[in-house]
């Protein structure tokens, strides 16, 4: 995936980092999910429960009183955007709306001081472990295995896609632009622009929630941030032959070439200077969308999620071999929005994630690096109640959905407080990847939720931000390195 020389300077950014974290304890936690999969609502929610002292019950620094206090801190890279903490607490607690998604990567300093668990180091100065949150979209992980694809085996992959059934609609306009095209004939940048154009605009529509799908690269097509319209961007895939070298000059020529400055100036910056270097890693998954558009959905989802974690450097490295080789010794597999379902349905959404996963997963685990499964919500929109139907007791939630929500022909405006009954997830997970079940055709009812009201104590105090199981994602995440 990368020359002698990226492998030789990671390995000098590597052994200053590590010296560095000799004498101030230091972890690079990464934050990924594909797109609306709560990433910004993660971290914030991470924030503001440490800054507040939330109620975390099952991060036993924090349940043990060891954590002394949280820092937020200046910003370690400058080249680096950072991420807008007070901005997105302020929208989810006073406004009551949800934060824009990850557009682009960021990052966020916080400093935890901490009490040792052990009695003999209780004596000696409590210790202190400096956080960098690095937030990045999960679209662009999907932009990683190209690094080792060149030109044709990318334009057959992302043309058998296209032609799929469940793409046909989307990628019409795209595939009947390309059957005007001469792959020999002198290049043309309009040409290649309304080729770039009609595929980007395939690829979101193949995000949208009607389809749901998820494999979808390149990355940079769906968030182009400040590269939009630049010449990197300007390619698209073509029926070419693998082997065959086109004519110098040739449309064929000139968008291979930008494809391959894309993997320079794109995809391989971002793994060298962003990527290889964390320590920790989350994976959020918003599986309701894809089991909300059904079976072909899900299915895609399981693709790109095994994409994805197949760029990770998982395994456990020794003390010297860190200075050299960073590895991602933990990763979280978080199923998001699970205040979206009751309570019983939580340990059926965490095995659809680990179906989904499970390849993946065995590999990191044989590589050394601890993993986990979890369904969560960072922040709980909704609370559980039961309604009786017929004679039936159902267990629903209760919340306030999202203005232009809907279930059947009901339409939400925003205001009104509604129970919903979300359906049953399936016993067998594998139910939803099959189109002839139909288990997902509208038995299940998943809506968006607006962010709770925050609760007060007697004495008149916010409560922090209500969650499902963040405490259990904050030990794993942390625990070992608050000891």
């Amino acid at each position: 995936m990368t020359s002698i020389a990226d492998e030789a300077r990671l390995v000098f950014d590597n052994f200053t980092d590590r010296t560095a974290s000799i004498f101030n304890p230091h972890l690079r936690l990464g934050v990924t999910g594909l797109s609306r999969a709560g990433k910004t609502v993660f971290i914030t929610a991470l924030v503001h429960n440490l800054l507040s002292g939330g109620r975390l019950p099952l991060f036993k620094a924090q349940a043990n009183g060891r954590i002394l206090g949280a820092d937020l801190k200046e910003q370690p890279d400058d080249a680096v955007p950072r991420f807008q903490y007070e901005d997105h607490i302020r929208r989810i607690v006073e406004e009551r709306v949800w934060p824009e998604s990850t557009r682009a990567i960021s990052e966020l300093r916080l400093t935890i001081a901490f009490e040792s668990a052990e009695a003999w180091r209780r004596m000696l100065p409590g210790g202190k472990l400096t956080l960098d949150i690095v937030d990045y979209p999960g679209e662009w992980l999907l932009d990683l295995p190209l690094i080792d694809k060149d030109f044709a085996t990318f334009s057959a992959e992302a043309l058998e896609r296209a032609r799929l059934p469940s793409r046909r609609k989307e990628a019409g306009p795209f595939l009947a632009k390309l059957e005007t095209v001469d792959l020999d004939a002198p290049a043309d940048e309009v040409t290649a622009r309304d080729l770039s154009v009609l595929f980007a605009e395939y690829l979101k529509a193949c995000r949208a929630d009607s389809a749901a799908l998820s494999t979808l690269p390149p990355g940079r097509f769906l968030m182009p941030g400040d590269l939009d319209g630049s010449p990197a961007l300007t390619f698209a895939p073509l029926p070419v032959e693998k082997g065959k070298t086109y004519p110098k000059g040739s449309m064929a020529a000139h968008l291979s070439r930008r494809y391959e400055a894309y993997k320079t100036v794109v995809v391989k910056p971002f793994f060298r200077n962003h990527f290889a270097r964390l320590d920790r890693q989350i994976l959020l998954i918003d599986a309701l969308q894809a089991i909300n558009a059904g079976p072909e959905a899900v299915s895609d989802l399981e693709t790109a999620l095994a994409d994805i974690l197949a760029c990770f450097r998982p395994g456990r490295s020794s003390w010297l071999g860190s200075f050299l080789t960073r590895r991602i010794d933990r990763i979280l597999v978080a199923a998001t929005k699970a205040d979206h379902l009751h309570h019983e349905s939580h340990r059926r959404l965490e095995a659809i994630v680990r179906v989904m996963v499970d390849d993946a997963v065995a590999r990191a685990k044989f590589s050394g690096a601890k993993t986990e499964v979890l369904a969560m919500a960072a922040v709980r929109a909704t609370r559980e109640a039961t309604v009786s139907d017929g004679g039936e007791d159902l267990p629903v939630i209760v919340g306030i959905p999202a203005a232009g929500e809907t279930i059947g022909e009901r339409s939400f405006d925003g205001q009104s407080e509604t129970a919903v009954f979300p359906g049953d997830l399936p016993d067998d997970p594998r139910r939803l990847f099959d189109p002839k079940d139909g288990v997902a055709a509208g038995s299940l009812r998943f809506v968006r939720f607006r962010p709770p009201k925050l609760q007060h104590s007697p004495e008149g105090l916010s409560l922090s931000l209500p969650h499902i199981r963040l405490d259990r994602a904050l030990e794993f995440l942390l625990g070992d390195r608050l000891q």
